[in-house]
């Protein structure tokens, strides 16, 4: 399995300076990186910073958890078939979302070629002390941002005074408590800390839940499905119990008297089903918190 993060951050805290040093230690560690960046502009002015040597799928005017979720799918198919690579770093906008931006990097058709350690999250730790400055709509986004992080990197900390850091740590911590909160200087991350990881909650053949240390936090389990195991109806009265804690589900879903399993899609209480004329991996991914403890229909 590839390992995958993504890495997540406000405009201009710091993400594509952490992408750069941990790219410099993944190959200290004899590891080949892979990078999918994610631009809004038309030109790649941040992927200036990933060495030729590193295989590179760009994403420009459009954000990877909106209109580019297909195409996202996209480049990591074609990363997957064309190139060897040991670890995948996905850079996404200081606009994206983190449960849009996971929803986007997730497929039931290359899930189990990937293990997503976690979301990295670079907060600008003036910008923090600073964040009433910010509109509504921006501020809840960087709280959001910070809110759903599995790593924290308190960035910039050079620009405060002590007293101002330990303000940043402390409101951090109780803001996102089960994050682990690094103060740094040029988004410097140890690797150790992102290889620490585990946001991903797996099943094993048994259908015996491997619950990761982060199952309270934002992350995603691969469900796999016996052929035609029940209905339509009773599949959608499940969704209905799910609690709010699941937010996204995709996959493919076997249904009785159907030849292939359908596709489905479930957004925030919204259910799409679509027919698939190819038979396709009975598997569902769904992403929320703390899905390691939902009960799972014809599985749990």
């Amino acid at each position: 399995m590839k390992d995958v993060y993504l890495f997540s951050g406000f405009l201009g805290s710091g993400k594509t300076s952490m992408l750069t040093d941990v790219i410099r230690q993944l190959k200290e560690k004899g590891l080949k990186p892979a990078v999918i960046m994610n631009e809004l502009g038309k030109l790649p002015f941040d992927s200036q910073a990933v060495e030729e040597d590193v295989p590179l799928k760009e994403m420009l005017e459009g954000c990877i958890c909106c209109s580019g979720a297909e195409k996202t799918e996209a480049q990591i198919q074609s990363l997957l078939l064309d190139n060897e690579f040991d670890v995948l770093i996905i850079e996404t906008t200081g606009a994206a979302h983190p449960v849009e931006a996971l929803d986007a990097v997730y497929s039931p058709l290359f899930a189990e070629k990937l293990n997503i350690k976690g979301i990295v999250t670079v907060a600008d730790s003036k910008l923090w002390l600073n964040r009433d400055v910010l509109t509504p709509q921006l501020r809840s986004l960087f709280m959001e941002q910070i809110r759903h992080a599995h790593l924290l990197l308190a960035n910039k900390t050079d620009l405060l005074t002590e007293e101002e850091q330990a303000k940043v740590v402390y409101e951090l911590q109780g803001f996102n408590p089960q994050a682990f909160i690094l103060q740094t200087t040029n988004g410097r991350v140890p690797l150790h800390l992102l290889e620490g990881l585990a946001a991903t909650t797996p099943i094993d053949k048994s259908n015996v839940v491997k619950a990761s240390v982060s199952s309270m936090q934002l992350g995603s389990r691969l469900v796999e499905f016996e052929q035609g195991s029940f209905t339509q109806e009773q599949f959608e009265d499940w969704v209905r119990q799910l609690p709010d804690s699941v937010y996204r589900m995709k996959g493919f879903v076997p249904i009785e008297g159907v030849k292939n399993p359908m596709l489905f899609q479930y957004a925030y209480g919204m259910v799409q089903w679509l027919p698939e004329f190819v038979k396709m991996p009975a598997k569902l991914v769904i992403i929320g918190e703390n899905v390691g403890n939902v009960q799972v229909i014809g599985v749990d």
